[in-house]
């Protein structure tokens, strides 16, 4: 009975309907009826966090082609398809996005009192395009999908964020992320017309010349380097992050920013290799310069959320460093810092936002002694500070080590630029622990102080359980990408 259940929800098909049939059935609810709403919205997201381990059970790691392949007729007629698959580069965005929807709508269970309904919907819906996102093999629907990402995600900023610049912050963030896209869709055309298919896996073994995939490279770059984001396309992130309600915050710093970061191992560097390697130091310029500048300027920061946003900045240009050193360190050590940048900074903004709900106020200047009144926020403040710093048995320590021996390889003066942006990164981490936890009370700002309650507390244990499993026991990252790596750098003749 075990083996017939497997074979029917084996497939990548019955991931996809749960996020939408639980966006929909809301829409026939009263905005009476909120907690059954919420009640629902909370369960689709379980269903479908719960649905990954059985892929993830049945998925074979010996083998670098992608499983649980799907595919449907969409334009015949031009030879277009819709074909989902994963593989051991998109598996662990799958499991990602399930994992932080729920806590997601758990934030918002008691602050989203206006618009209850369309906030669930929004949720629901974006978690259903990142999904498919992350298994999509069709160049074109791998457009389209992350194109429309940004649309829910704009409409939680302008709706629910807390401040009057919030409409700006929505606006500014779509615009960065879709303007960004249009080289990307002038080059999709282009693929289409030499290998006479969108479908990837037939795209992966066409030979684009040299000139050609210089063109399709840079078209992509334009594309997913705003989405990383890489310096200077980077100042949406953080007026997004502070502008966004704390539940979208945390699932800003989760996911999205892997739409950038997995663009460019789904596509940029499988499709044009040697583009790739002729762009090296176009990529490893602005991302050493990010490593050093983004915990540079967080020391003019006053806010305590846009201190905490220029982090993902920083992390997420570590990752391009080691995608584009062409070795199995450095690609391979790109992996676990973006399943580990999912919980990490979403547990420091949900900090942030335990302490605005109680005080109504961000300052840093304001916050001081947390730690003789809020002891259990003061304690998990401190142990996504770890995390956050990459210390050793956290789940950054275990991919910003590889990325540094990759980089190594290939540039030893961009590996020591990366090395020096850790340090900053850490002594920014410090910094802002110090001053927001320690020190003296300032009881002439605050004045009603209460620890996290027991549903805050829940929601904290998956983040910090997820970090320390990961640091502690890394194996099921190596075990489970290594031959998709493989392949990749052997594909691009990159050894």
């Amino acid at each position: 009975m075990l083996e017939h259940f497997f074979e029917c929800y084996s497939d990548l098909s019955g991931l996809i309907p749960c996020p939408v049939l639980g966006s929909m059935t809301p829409l026939f609810i009263p905005n009476s009826r909120i907690r059954p709403i919420r009640l629902i919205g909370l369960c689709a997201s379980l269903i479908t966090f719960l649905y990954p381990p059985v892929p993830r059970i049945q998925f074979d790691p010996s083998t670098a082609k992608s499983q649980f392949v799907e595919s449907l007729r969409w334009l015949p007629y031009e030879n277009i398809h819709f074909y989902m698959g994963i593989d051991g580069l998109s598996l662990f965005f799958v499991i990602l996005t399930t994992f932080l929807i729920p806590i997601c709508i758990s934030v918002g269970w008691s602050g989203m009192r206006s618009y209850g309904k369309e906030y669930i919907t929004a949720s629901l819906i974006r978690e259903f395009l990142m999904i498919a996102v992350s298994c999509m093999l069709d160049p074109l629907l791998f457009y389209v999908l992350p194109e429309s990402v940004p649309i829910p995600m704009f409409i939680i900023i302008g709706v629910w964020g807390p401040r009057q610049r919030k409409i700006k912050a929505a606006y500014q963030f779509f615009l960065y992320t879709s303007l960004g896209s249009v080289f990307m869709l002038l080059a999709i055309p282009l693929i289409l017309l030499q290998t006479g298919t969108t479908d990837l896996q037939i795209s992966l073994t066409t030979e684009f010349s040299e000139r050609r995939q210089i063109f399709l490279w840079i078209a992509s770059f334009a594309s997913f380097s705003v989405k990383v984001p890489m310096v200077p396309v980077h100042i949406w992130s953080p007026e997004a992050h502070v502008e966004a309600p704390t539940a979208g915050s945390v699932i800003l710093a989760g996911i999205p920013s892997k739409l950038g970061t997995h663009g460019f191992l789904r596509f940029s560097i499988p499709m044009f290799p040697e583009a790739t390697l002729r762009s090296t130091p176009f990529i490893y310029t602005p991302s050493a310069i990010a490593i050093i500048y983004t915990p540079s300027t967080t020391s003019r920061q006053i806010d305590l959320k846009k201190i905490i946003a220029h982090s993902p900045v920083a992390h997420m240009n570590l990752v391009t460093i080691g995608m584009s050193s062409p070795n199995i360190q450095g690609i391979g050590g790109s992996i676990p810092p973006m399943s580990s940048h999912g919980p990490v900074p979403p547990a420091l903004f949900l900090c942030v936002g335990v302490l605005y709900d109680r005080h109504k106020t961000r300052l840093a200047r304001y916050y001081g002694g947390s730690v003789s009144t809020m002891p259990n926020l003061s304690t998990i403040s401190f142990s996504s500070t770890l995390a956050n710093m990459s210390s050793p048995g956290t789940s950054s320590f275990i991919g910003e080590f590889p990325i540094s021996v990759g980089a190594f390889q290939r540039n030893s003066l961009v590996a020591t630029l990366a090395a020096l942006g850790m340090i900053l990164g850490a002594a920014y981490s410090l910094w802002l622990y110090n001053r927001a936890v320690s020190g003296n009370l300032k009881p002439d700002f605050l004045h009603k102080f209460s620890d996290p309650n027991g549903r805050e507390v829940s929601i904290f244990l998956p983040f910090l359980v997820g970090v320390v499993r990961m640091g502690v026991h890394p194996k099921v990252f190596p075990d489970r990408m290594h031959t998709s790596v493989s392949n990749l750098v052997q594909h691009g003749k990159f050894y």
